[in-house]
Protein backbone atom coordinates (compact mmCIF):
# COMPACT_ATOMS: atom_id res chain seq x y z
CA UNK A 1 0.00 0.00 0.00
CA UNK A 2 1.16 3.42 -0.83
CA UNK A 3 0.33 6.71 1.24
CA UNK A 4 0.37 10.51 -0.10
CA UNK A 5 0.89 13.08 2.75
CA UNK A 6 -0.41 16.76 1.89
CA UNK A 7 0.86 18.91 4.68
CA UNK A 8 3.88 16.53 5.48
CA UNK A 9 5.96 19.07 7.60
CA UNK A 10 2.66 20.21 9.87
CA UNK A 11 2.12 18.73 13.23
CA UNK A 12 -0.31 16.28 11.42
CA UNK A 13 2.02 15.20 8.64
CA UNK A 14 5.12 14.88 10.80
CA UNK A 15 2.58 12.70 13.56
CA UNK A 16 1.05 10.45 10.90
CA UNK A 17 4.73 9.65 9.20
CA UNK A 18 6.39 8.97 12.63
CA UNK A 19 2.92 6.10 12.78
CA UNK A 20 3.92 4.39 9.69
CA UNK A 21 7.27 4.69 10.22
CA UNK A 22 6.91 2.53 13.81
CA UNK A 23 3.69 0.68 13.25
CA UNK A 24 2.88 0.07 9.75
CA UNK A 25 5.94 -0.26 8.02
CA UNK A 26 4.10 -2.31 4.83
CA UNK A 27 2.71 1.59 4.15
CA UNK A 28 5.06 2.73 1.68
CA UNK A 29 5.74 6.77 1.51
CA UNK A 30 4.74 7.93 -1.78
CA UNK A 31 4.71 11.64 -2.01
CA UNK A 32 4.74 14.29 0.41
CA UNK A 33 3.67 17.49 -0.01
CA UNK A 34 5.26 20.62 1.99
CA UNK A 35 4.45 24.46 1.22
CA UNK A 36 8.20 26.03 2.14
CA UNK A 37 9.47 23.99 5.03
CA UNK A 38 12.14 22.89 2.72
CA UNK A 39 14.88 22.18 5.38
CA UNK A 40 12.25 19.89 7.19
CA UNK A 41 10.99 18.37 3.95
CA UNK A 42 14.84 17.41 2.98
CA UNK A 43 15.24 15.65 7.02
CA UNK A 44 11.91 13.76 6.11
CA UNK A 45 12.92 12.98 2.71
CA UNK A 46 16.27 10.84 4.34
CA UNK A 47 14.05 9.13 7.00
CA UNK A 48 11.51 8.18 5.18
CA UNK A 49 12.90 8.18 1.18
CA UNK A 50 9.43 8.64 -0.51
CA UNK A 51 9.25 8.48 -4.09
CA UNK A 52 8.35 12.08 -5.07
CA UNK A 53 8.12 15.11 -3.11
CA UNK A 54 6.73 18.63 -4.19
CA UNK A 55 7.34 21.98 -2.11
CA UNK A 56 4.17 24.30 -3.16
CA UNK A 57 6.39 27.96 -2.93
CA UNK A 58 8.45 28.13 -6.10
CA UNK A 59 10.81 30.31 -4.15
CA UNK A 60 11.94 27.65 -2.24
CA UNK A 61 12.10 24.74 -4.91
CA UNK A 62 15.82 25.48 -5.51
CA UNK A 63 16.99 25.04 -2.34
CA UNK A 64 15.27 21.50 -2.05
CA UNK A 65 16.81 20.68 -5.54
CA UNK A 66 20.08 21.93 -4.12
CA UNK A 67 20.04 19.00 -1.06
CA UNK A 68 18.50 16.62 -3.15
CA UNK A 69 20.07 16.73 -6.50
CA UNK A 70 21.73 12.87 -5.42
CA UNK A 71 18.62 11.41 -3.69
CA UNK A 72 16.60 9.05 -5.34
CA UNK A 73 13.57 11.21 -5.25
CA UNK A 74 11.80 12.82 -7.66
CA UNK A 75 10.98 16.56 -7.14
CA UNK A 76 7.85 17.99 -8.42
CA UNK A 77 6.68 21.54 -9.01
CA UNK A 78 2.87 22.56 -7.87
CA UNK A 79 1.61 22.24 -11.54
CA UNK A 80 4.14 18.83 -11.68
CA UNK A 81 1.76 17.83 -8.73
CA UNK A 82 -1.73 18.15 -9.91
CA UNK A 83 -0.94 16.64 -13.44
CA UNK A 84 0.72 13.61 -11.71
CA UNK A 85 -2.49 13.08 -9.50
CA UNK A 86 -4.58 13.01 -12.25
CA UNK A 87 -2.82 9.99 -13.65
CA UNK A 88 -1.90 8.10 -11.59
CA UNK A 89 -3.48 5.87 -7.96
CA UNK A 90 -3.11 6.09 -4.33
CA UNK A 91 -4.30 3.93 -1.92
CA UNK A 92 -4.02 6.55 1.26
CA UNK A 93 -3.94 10.51 1.20
CA UNK A 94 -3.80 12.52 4.65
CA UNK A 95 -4.75 16.00 3.74
CA UNK A 96 -3.64 18.15 6.54
CA UNK A 97 -3.19 21.57 4.61
CA UNK A 98 -3.76 24.34 7.04
CA UNK A 99 -6.79 26.74 5.56
CA UNK A 100 -8.87 26.91 2.19
CA UNK A 101 -6.20 27.10 -0.15
CA UNK A 102 -6.38 22.84 0.52
CA UNK A 103 -9.38 23.30 -1.75
CA UNK A 104 -6.82 24.17 -4.35
CA UNK A 105 -5.59 19.99 -4.40
CA UNK A 106 -9.12 18.21 -3.25
CA UNK A 107 -10.19 17.37 -7.05
CA UNK A 108 -6.99 15.89 -7.65
CA UNK A 109 -6.81 14.41 -4.41
CA UNK A 110 -10.24 12.85 -4.72
CA UNK A 111 -9.70 11.47 -8.49
CA UNK A 112 -6.20 10.27 -7.27
CA UNK A 113 -7.42 7.98 -3.59
CA UNK A 114 -9.43 5.65 -2.84
CA UNK A 115 -9.44 6.68 1.12
CA UNK A 116 -9.11 10.39 1.88
CA UNK A 117 -7.97 11.49 5.77
CA UNK A 118 -9.32 14.74 5.77
CA UNK A 119 -7.58 17.61 8.53
CA UNK A 120 -8.29 20.05 6.69
CA UNK A 121 -11.95 21.15 7.66
CA UNK A 122 -11.77 24.53 5.82
CA UNK A 123 -12.33 22.63 2.88
CA UNK A 124 -15.14 20.98 4.35
CA UNK A 125 -16.62 24.12 5.40
CA UNK A 126 -16.34 25.83 1.85
CA UNK A 127 -17.05 22.80 -0.25
CA UNK A 128 -19.13 20.24 1.54
CA UNK A 129 -22.57 20.97 0.24
CA UNK A 130 -21.07 19.33 -2.65
CA UNK A 131 -19.68 16.31 -0.30
CA UNK A 132 -22.11 14.09 -1.29
CA UNK A 133 -21.71 14.11 -5.01
CA UNK A 134 -18.28 13.97 -4.94
CA UNK A 135 -17.93 11.36 -3.01
CA UNK A 136 -20.19 8.85 -5.36
CA UNK A 137 -18.69 9.96 -8.43
CA UNK A 138 -15.25 9.14 -7.56
CA UNK A 139 -16.20 6.25 -5.26
CA UNK A 140 -13.90 7.31 -2.68
CA UNK A 141 -14.42 7.24 1.14
CA UNK A 142 -13.73 10.18 3.34
CA UNK A 143 -12.75 10.10 7.24
CA UNK A 144 -12.90 13.03 9.23
CA UNK A 145 -9.67 13.06 11.73
CA UNK A 146 -10.23 15.92 13.56
CA UNK A 147 -10.88 14.39 17.31
CA UNK A 148 -14.57 15.83 17.61
CA UNK A 149 -15.84 14.23 14.00
CA UNK A 150 -13.32 10.92 14.59
CA UNK A 151 -15.67 10.76 17.81
CA UNK A 152 -18.69 11.04 16.16
CA UNK A 153 -17.82 8.68 13.06
CA UNK A 154 -17.91 5.52 14.75
CA UNK A 155 -21.16 6.67 16.11
CA UNK A 156 -22.76 7.68 12.81
CA UNK A 157 -21.50 4.21 11.33
CA UNK A 158 -23.77 2.07 13.91
CA UNK A 159 -26.78 1.45 11.78
CA UNK A 160 -28.87 0.47 15.07
CA UNK A 161 -28.40 4.20 17.30
CA UNK A 162 -31.05 5.53 18.94
CA UNK A 163 -33.05 8.90 17.58
CA UNK A 164 -30.73 12.11 19.08
CA UNK A 165 -32.23 15.44 20.67
CA UNK A 166 -28.65 17.63 20.53
CA UNK A 167 -24.57 16.79 19.75
CA UNK A 168 -22.48 18.75 21.07
CA UNK A 169 -18.95 19.03 20.31
CA UNK A 170 -16.54 19.95 22.71
CA UNK A 171 -14.06 22.85 22.92
CA UNK A 172 -11.08 23.62 25.32
CA UNK A 173 -11.99 27.53 25.70
CA UNK A 174 -8.21 27.78 24.52
CA UNK A 175 -5.24 29.64 26.50
CA UNK A 176 -7.54 32.69 27.25
CA UNK A 177 -10.29 30.51 28.85
CA UNK A 178 -9.44 32.25 32.14
CA UNK A 179 -8.51 35.49 31.52
CA UNK A 180 -9.97 38.88 31.66
CA UNK A 181 -11.62 39.91 29.43
CA UNK A 182 -10.50 43.46 29.66
CA UNK A 183 -6.85 42.26 28.97
CA UNK A 184 -7.75 40.81 25.45
CA UNK A 185 -6.42 43.61 23.64
CA UNK A 186 -3.15 43.25 24.99
CA UNK A 187 -3.39 39.60 23.78
CA UNK A 188 0.21 38.73 21.84
CA UNK A 189 0.30 36.44 18.61
CA UNK A 190 2.80 33.63 20.68
CA UNK A 191 0.13 33.77 23.55
CA UNK A 192 -2.35 32.96 21.23
CA UNK A 193 -0.88 29.60 19.73
CA UNK A 194 0.17 28.52 22.68
CA UNK A 195 -3.13 25.89 23.23
CA UNK A 196 -2.98 24.40 26.52
CA UNK A 197 -3.96 20.81 25.74
CA UNK A 198 -3.63 20.60 22.07
CA UNK A 199 -0.40 20.89 19.42
CA UNK A 200 -0.94 22.62 16.44
CA UNK A 201 -0.06 25.02 13.76
CA UNK A 202 -0.76 28.96 13.95
CA UNK A 203 -4.22 29.30 12.28
CA UNK A 204 -5.88 26.10 14.14
CA UNK A 205 -4.19 27.40 17.41
CA UNK A 206 -5.78 31.13 16.90
CA UNK A 207 -9.06 29.69 15.91
CA UNK A 208 -9.25 27.61 19.08
CA UNK A 209 -8.31 30.75 21.19
CA UNK A 210 -11.60 32.76 19.72
CA UNK A 211 -13.35 29.70 19.12
CA UNK A 212 -13.26 30.04 15.27
CA UNK A 213 -12.40 26.65 15.32
CA UNK A 214 -15.21 25.24 16.86
CA UNK A 215 -17.88 27.07 14.76
CA UNK A 216 -15.90 25.98 11.54
CA UNK A 217 -16.32 22.07 13.04
CA UNK A 218 -19.90 22.91 13.21
CA UNK A 219 -20.46 23.48 9.78
CA UNK A 220 -18.18 20.08 9.02
CA UNK A 221 -20.33 18.10 11.38
CA UNK A 222 -23.29 19.72 9.30
CA UNK A 223 -21.61 18.46 6.18
CA UNK A 224 -20.19 15.40 7.00
CA UNK A 225 -23.15 13.47 9.22
CA UNK A 226 -25.89 15.38 7.87
CA UNK A 227 -26.91 16.95 11.35
CA UNK A 228 -29.31 19.91 10.86
CA UNK A 229 -27.60 22.76 12.86
CA UNK A 230 -30.26 23.12 15.32
CA UNK A 231 -29.27 19.58 16.89
CA UNK A 232 -25.78 21.16 16.99
CA UNK A 233 -23.91 22.81 19.70
CA UNK A 234 -20.70 23.43 21.79
CA UNK A 235 -19.78 23.13 25.51
CA UNK A 236 -16.83 24.33 26.60
CA UNK A 237 -14.82 21.29 28.11
CA UNK A 238 -11.05 22.44 29.77
CA UNK A 239 -9.95 19.02 30.02
CA UNK A 240 -10.35 18.39 26.13
CA UNK A 241 -10.61 14.45 26.88
CA UNK A 242 -14.97 14.09 26.04
CA UNK A 243 -14.86 14.96 22.28
CA UNK A 244 -18.44 14.90 22.06
CA UNK A 245 -21.66 14.08 23.56
CA UNK A 246 -24.68 12.84 21.97
CA UNK A 247 -27.65 13.64 24.07
CA UNK A 248 -30.72 10.96 22.99
CA UNK A 249 -34.72 11.47 22.93
CA UNK A 250 -34.98 8.71 25.62
CA UNK A 251 -32.93 11.41 28.13
CA UNK A 252 -30.04 9.73 28.10
CA UNK A 253 -26.73 10.72 27.30
CA UNK A 254 -22.95 9.26 25.90
CA UNK A 255 -19.82 10.86 25.87
CA UNK A 256 -16.75 10.04 23.69
CA UNK A 257 -13.65 9.84 25.60
CA UNK A 258 -10.08 9.50 24.69
CA UNK A 259 -6.94 11.41 25.54
CA UNK A 260 -5.64 15.00 23.30
CA UNK A 261 -3.47 13.17 21.54
CA UNK A 262 -4.18 13.75 17.10
CA UNK A 263 -2.02 9.65 17.55
CA UNK A 264 -5.50 7.91 18.06
CA UNK A 265 -7.43 9.37 15.40
CA UNK A 266 -4.54 9.12 12.76
CA UNK A 267 -3.20 5.31 14.44
CA UNK A 268 -6.92 4.23 13.93
CA UNK A 269 -7.19 5.51 10.67
CA UNK A 270 -4.51 3.80 9.40
CA UNK A 271 -5.96 0.34 11.20
CA UNK A 272 -8.50 0.56 9.36
CA UNK A 273 -7.33 1.58 5.42
CA UNK A 274 -4.48 -0.63 5.80
CA UNK A 275 -6.75 -3.44 6.82
CA UNK A 276 -4.64 -4.65 9.43
CA UNK A 277 -6.47 -6.23 12.37
CA UNK A 278 -3.29 -6.64 14.52
CA UNK A 279 -3.27 -3.66 16.77
CA UNK A 280 0.58 -3.63 17.89
CA UNK A 281 0.00 -0.07 20.11
CA UNK A 282 -2.08 0.12 23.21
CA UNK A 283 -2.99 4.00 24.41
CA UNK A 284 -5.74 3.13 26.49
CA UNK A 285 -7.48 6.01 29.19
CA UNK A 286 -6.32 4.90 32.92
CA UNK A 287 -9.98 5.32 34.90
CA UNK A 288 -8.27 4.50 38.28
CA UNK A 289 -6.54 8.20 38.39
CA UNK A 290 -8.73 10.88 39.52
CA UNK A 291 -9.87 12.85 36.39
CA UNK A 292 -12.05 15.80 37.16
CA UNK A 293 -14.38 16.70 33.95
CA UNK A 294 -15.51 20.00 33.93
CA UNK A 295 -18.14 21.88 31.31
CA UNK A 296 -19.07 24.97 31.15
CA UNK A 297 -21.33 26.89 28.72
CA UNK A 298 -19.79 29.72 26.09
CA UNK A 299 -18.85 32.97 27.60
CA UNK A 300 -20.43 35.26 24.94
CA UNK A 301 -18.54 38.50 26.10
CA UNK A 302 -14.58 35.99 25.67
CA UNK A 303 -16.35 34.06 22.13
CA UNK A 304 -18.26 37.06 20.09
CA UNK A 305 -17.30 35.27 17.20
CA UNK A 306 -19.58 32.12 18.44
CA UNK A 307 -22.33 34.89 18.17
CA UNK A 308 -21.73 36.23 14.84
CA UNK A 309 -22.05 32.50 13.40
CA UNK A 310 -25.37 31.59 15.60
CA UNK A 311 -27.25 34.93 13.50
CA UNK A 312 -25.31 33.69 10.27
CA UNK A 313 -27.90 32.34 7.65
CA UNK A 314 -26.34 28.89 7.18
CA UNK A 315 -28.37 27.80 4.61
CA UNK A 316 -26.52 29.61 1.52
CA UNK A 317 -23.35 28.19 1.14
CA UNK A 318 -21.93 31.45 0.35
CA UNK A 319 -22.22 32.73 3.71
CA UNK A 320 -20.47 29.82 5.28
CA UNK A 321 -17.42 30.78 2.77
CA UNK A 322 -17.38 34.22 3.68
CA UNK A 323 -16.92 33.47 7.25
CA UNK A 324 -14.31 31.28 6.20
CA UNK A 325 -12.55 33.35 4.46
CA UNK A 326 -13.21 36.28 6.51
CA UNK A 327 -11.91 34.75 9.27
CA UNK A 328 -8.45 33.44 7.89
CA UNK A 329 -7.64 37.08 6.45
CA UNK A 330 -8.81 38.29 10.00
CA UNK A 331 -6.14 35.71 11.44
CA UNK A 332 -3.35 36.76 8.96
CA UNK A 333 -3.51 40.27 9.91
CA UNK A 334 -3.25 39.28 13.97
CA UNK A 335 -0.08 37.60 13.09
CA UNK A 336 0.83 40.12 11.48
CA UNK A 337 0.13 42.77 13.72
CA UNK A 338 -2.27 44.81 11.75
CA UNK A 339 -5.24 44.24 14.50
CA UNK A 340 -5.37 43.51 17.70
CA UNK A 341 -6.83 39.71 19.06
CA UNK A 342 -9.97 41.21 20.19
CA UNK A 343 -10.78 43.21 16.73
CA UNK A 344 -10.76 39.75 14.90
CA UNK A 345 -14.37 39.08 15.54
CA UNK A 346 -15.15 42.40 13.77
CA UNK A 347 -13.03 41.94 10.59
CA UNK A 348 -15.36 38.60 10.81
CA UNK A 349 -18.37 40.46 10.75
CA UNK A 350 -17.17 43.38 8.50
CA UNK A 351 -16.93 40.50 5.90
CA UNK A 352 -20.17 38.53 5.49
CA UNK A 353 -21.49 42.62 5.46
CA UNK A 354 -19.81 42.75 2.24
CA UNK A 355 -22.04 42.08 -1.13
CA UNK A 356 -20.38 39.70 -2.80
CA UNK A 357 -22.41 36.89 -4.23
CA UNK A 358 -21.60 33.86 -7.02
CA UNK A 359 -22.69 30.50 -7.76
CA UNK A 360 -20.78 27.92 -5.58
CA UNK A 361 -21.78 24.80 -7.63
CA UNK A 362 -18.30 23.20 -8.21
CA UNK A 363 -15.28 23.08 -6.56
CA UNK A 364 -13.49 25.15 -9.40
CA UNK A 365 -16.35 27.81 -8.88
CA UNK A 366 -15.74 27.70 -4.77
CA UNK A 367 -12.15 28.38 -5.80
CA UNK A 368 -12.65 31.09 -8.08
CA UNK A 369 -14.98 32.94 -5.38
CA UNK A 370 -12.81 32.28 -2.54
CA UNK A 371 -9.96 34.46 -4.77
CA UNK A 372 -12.67 37.19 -5.60
CA UNK A 373 -13.82 37.42 -2.19
CA UNK A 374 -9.82 38.01 -0.76
CA UNK A 375 -9.85 40.43 -3.05
CA UNK A 376 -12.86 42.64 -2.37
CA UNK A 377 -11.68 41.76 1.61
CA UNK A 378 -8.54 43.76 1.06
CA UNK A 379 -10.26 46.10 -0.70
CA UNK A 380 -13.31 47.19 1.77
CA UNK A 381 -11.17 46.19 4.93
Amino acid sequence: MKINVFGSTGEIGSKILYIIYNYFPHIKINLLVANENYSKLINQVKIYQPKKVCLANPNKIKFLKKSLNKKSVEILSKIDLIGYLNTSKSDISILSIDGYEALNYFNSIIKNTKNLGLVNKESVVSAGHLFAKIIKKNNVKIFPLDSEHFSLNSFFNNKKIISYNKIYLTASGGPFLNKKLHLFKNITFKQAINHPKWKMGYKNSIDSATLANKCLELVEAHYLFKIPFNNLDIVIHPESLVHSIIQFNNYTSIMNYFYNDMFIPLYNFLLYTSKNNKIVFQKNFDFNINSNLKFYPVDNNKYPIYNIFKELDKKNPVNLIKFNCGNEYAVNLFKNKMIKFNQIHEIVNKSLSIDFNSTVNDVESIIDYQKSFSVKLRENL
